[in-house]
């Protein structure tokens, strides 16, 4: 309670230094540290005063990596008798970062770990609401600048990932730091779930103006409460009514009712989605409409589609599905199914990163020439 209190009446950007001053008092804490993960997901960056830094460490092979990577505390024994402990920073399963708290080694402190877990849950969700405010949990993010068009992508985003009874999402963009159109957006009620995946086109920032503009016309349909069908044909009509046709983005939309896992789909572009169901994978595949915006109101119809409980849901943009090797070869079907394979005992908010690493290992180049989007939902049912 002590920490709580102290959270909701810092500073926006003093959150960790109020949190530091609850541990050390309450907790006799030698040490605090919070770390974000970057938008590559690679390394989990310090929260310091700029320009004044200290040294990342790796989400792979780290203390604070394991307890990022496997979502619970973990125990790291350090020199002088003391004992640090590293806990998961996690705001409705969108994974944030790692916040790590050194304690002396007393024979007590492993009995503290489960209210540690909860200063660090709380500390997320203020760190949420105090981004409105400041740039300083956004600046540790970053390992390398962001393009313009990169910073306006993920400012768009909703999550990387998001848990709920029903379902777990994660999804990730690459080339993480230079993404220019394609994009994902999800929303829930207590009955719906409602996933966007978006295949923008063009490069820098044309592609994301594009993208931005079909999605924030989505949500305004979406939010003035219109069926899916009607959302598609209004951001068909604002995409259309800008570019006059010359411009236009692909967009695989989906409703699914929680209770019964009953979706209503419009597939209207380029975006593909694969179903990990009793271990084998299957190319699920609707009836292809026009992208929203490549002509004057085009009327667009819902499809069925029914999702079971233990259901993966994989999603990709054509930048994953059609990227090749050095020797031409497509991607496909046939090596997405694999990594889907591959990766079916991972977490749903790790499967997208871990495809994206089998996919660059197909390209044979650490950066990709088009955007490569991820998107995995795994379905509980109720």
């Amino acid at each position: 309670m002590s920490a709580e209190r102290a959270l909701r009446t810092a500073a926006p950007h003093e959150l960790l230094d109020a949190v530091r001053r609850v541990l050390a008092e309450e907790y006799a804490a030698e040490s605090v540290e919070l770390f974000m993960a970057d938008y590559g997901l690679t390394v989990l960056q310090p929260v310091s005063v700029l320009p004044s830094t200290t040294e990342p460490v790796s989400v792979h092979n780290s203390p604070a990596g394991r307890a990022f990577g496997a979502q619970e505390p973990f125990l790291e024994e350090v020199d002088g008798g003391s004992v640090r402990v590293h806990l998961p920073v996690t705001v409705r399963g969108d994974r944030l970062g790692v916040l790590s708290v050194t304690l002396r080694d007393d024979g007590g402190a492993r009995d503290l770990v489960g209210e540690l877990a909860d200063i660090a849950e709380v500390l997320g969700h203020e760190v949420v609401v105090a981004e409105r405010d400041t740039d300083v949990y956004l600046q540790a993010r970053r390992k390398d600048r962001l393009t313009l068009a990169a910073e306006m992508q993920w400012q768009l985003l909703p999550g990387r990932s998001c848990s709920r009874p029903e379902y777990e999402l994660g999804a990730q963009l690459e080339p993480a730091y230079a993404i220019f159109g394609d994009n994902f957006d999800w929303s829930a009620t207590a009955d719906r779930l409602m996933l966007y995946v978006t295949n923008g086109m063009g490069e820098g920032i044309e592609a994301s103006l594009l993208t931005n503009l079909a999605i924030n016309a989505l949500r305004n349909a979406r939010r003035a409460g219109l069926d899916i069908e009607d959302q598609a044909a209004l951001a068909d009509q604002a995409v259309y009514a800008h570019y006059q046709g010359r411009r236009y983005l692909s967009v695989l939309m989906l409703e699914f009712d929680l209770a019964t896992g009953r979706a209503k789909v419009v597939d209207a572009g380029s975006p593909q989605l694969l179903c990990l169901r009793d271990g084998v994978v299957e190319h699920v595949a609707f009836e292809a409409q026009l992208p929203l915006g490549m002509f004057e109101e085009t009327d667009y119809v819902v499809q069925d589609f029914l999702v079971r409980p233990g259901d993966r849901l994989v999603f990709v943009s054509d930048g994953v599905h059609a990227a090749a090797s050095p020797k031409g070869e497509v991607y496909g079907d046939t090596a997405l199914a694999r990594a889907i394979q591959s990766t079916r005992l991972l977490p749903a908010a790790e499967v997208p990163r871990a495809i994206l690493r089998e996919l660059t290992g197909h390209r044979g180049r650490s950066v990709p020439k088009d955007d490569a989007l991820v998107v995995c939902l795994d379905w509980r049912g109720r």
